[in-house]
């Protein structure tokens, strides 16, 4: 996608559980003996002959770093794995699957409504015991949460992200003389102190639309609470509410200035996110653009180029706005979720529950866990490790990305609802008003679909 909770030790102790309970996997840390302070046991799992097929959205060095960890359960259980690659929105191409016979053992979700949605559809097995028993160990209450749907657990959150970040390209930051903004007004001086230094200050990656979202919600966060971000998320107040025409007027602060957004509007509309942070850092001190908002995993990005994170590319948080605004906290994540309820796929959501799945992406960077268990030292730099430290110690101030919580037909879909009306908002960022209509009627469609199942 992003943290969050505030590391407490589940109460109680786990039982001894069936041959499943091997699932430390050969030492797979984190289970309930590891969290009384003793060594998890030394037990094998065998699912020599088992095929488990795993459905995610992920492509490229994402796919890459996923398919490492798939390959370590493998190699501890001796089952087969396949990574099945699907389209956005996933519950759509799960559907499909599902209709014609075929559904994946377990997928990974990328929001919290589409866990809902699918557990509505009777599609899910609830977790395993051992699946279980690895959350409450590993896991903070609030991220157990997220992965439960009316009291049944479904969900594994197996990768999180901070998206209240933003990544600068230090070398136009030292030569315009700039600093780290803490304020929006600060960031907005910012930027225009850049731009008078010959480079464009923001790069957008507005063709995905999911981006342009991110900068509504930490906006709105900030600006309107967390009071009024839940109602909104749960569209208890519409989008016509007033809190709304505030955040996007502060938006239009950044977006109805074209000489401040590489390429203008039009230019970022037309560029997808990957190339919003890759060319953020390249072309030394004269980049396209010389920050770019977005989560921790925008490092995978980053090194796809060669600007060295910590050194050439540094982070600040997403500034607080007004006098009366905080540092906002948004997070989001991809939870594993079982669609068969085989050995196989219990066995998977379990260790992927564990600080050793977690270890193995955590290694390669763009990857931050929930997992309270992970050792900091498995990240890469000190850059990720403080988002990561950040992501833990944040306490229960954080909120889930707001798209992710809502109908995918509004939140999450390309093209369509929320995605659709700011990139039309970016377009024209005088249009609050008509935006905010497009939204409150879009929404309220998408509620009432969801609300018939």
């Amino acid at each position: 996608m992003r943290t969050t909770l505030r590391p407490r030790r589940a109460a109680g102790s786990v039982t001894a559980l069936t041959a499943l309970a091997a699932l430390a996997l050969a030492g797979c840390g984190g289970g309930a003996d590891q969290d009384k302070g003793e060594p998890a046991p030394d037990r094998e799992l065998s699912l020599k002959g088992e095929k488990i097929e795993v459905a995610a959205v992920w492509t490229g060095p994402e796919q890459e770093n996923f398919t490492k960890v798939l390959k370590e359960f493998e190699k501890r259980t001796g089952a087969t794995v396949t990574f099945v690659p699907a389209q956005d929105p996933i519950v759509n191409f799960l559907g499909t699957k599902i209709a014609g016979g075929s559904p994946p053992d377990v997928a990974m979700l990328p929001q919290v409504g589409a866990i809902q949605q699918a557990a509505a559809q009777k599609w899910l097995k609830p977790a395993g015991p051992e699946a279980k028993a690895q959350l409450a160990a590993n896991y903070s209450r609030g991220w157990q949460q997220l992965g439960a749907v009316d009291g049944t657990q479904y969900g594994v959150y197996f990768k999180a992200a901070n998206k209240s970040l933003v990544w600068y390209n230090t070398a136009v930051f030292e030569n315009a003389g700039a600093a780290e903004p803490k304020t929006w007004k600060d960031f907005v001086g910012t930027a225009e102190t850049i731009s008078a230094s010959g480079v464009t200050p923001v790069s957008v990656g507005g063709a995905d639309g999911w981006t342009l979202t991110d900068w509504f919600e930490n906006v709105y966060l900030s600006q309107a609470g967390p009071a009024k971000y839940d109602q909104l998320a749960k569209h208890e107040i519409k989008w016509t509410d007033p809190s709304v025409a505030a955040a996007l007027k502060t938006l239009a602060e950044l977006f109805g200035k074209p000489s401040l957004i590489a390429g203008g509007a039009s230019g970022a509309l037309q560029t997808e996110y990957p190339a919003s942070v890759t060319q953020t850092f390249t072309g030394g001190d004269q980049p396209k653009g010389a920050m770019v908002f977005e989560g921790d995993f925008a490092a995978v990005n980053i090194a796809q180029t060669k600007a060295e994170i910590g050194k050439d590319a540094k982070v600040f948080p997403f500034p607080k706005v007004g006098d009366a605004g905080t540092t906002p906290v948004v997070t989001a994540g991809d939870a594993a979720v079982a669609l068969k309820d085989t050995k196989g796929a219990q066995a998977l959501l379990a260790f992927l529950a564990s600080p050793d799945a977690a270890k193995i992406w955590a290694a390669e960077g763009g990857f931050l866990s929930p997992n309270k268990n992970l050792d900091p030292a498995a990240y890469p730099n000190d850059v990720q490790r403080k988002i990561a430290q950040a992501l833990i110690g944040a306490g229960d101030d954080f909120r889930f990305d707001m798209s992710d919580q809502m109908p995918q037909s509004f939140g999450g879909t390309p093209g369509k609802g929320e995605w659709k009306a700011l990139q039309d908002f970016l377009k024209n960022p005088k249009d609050v008003a008509g935006t905010q209509a497009r939204l409150e009627a879009d929404a309220a469609k998408a509620y009432r679909s969801a609300a018939k199942g």
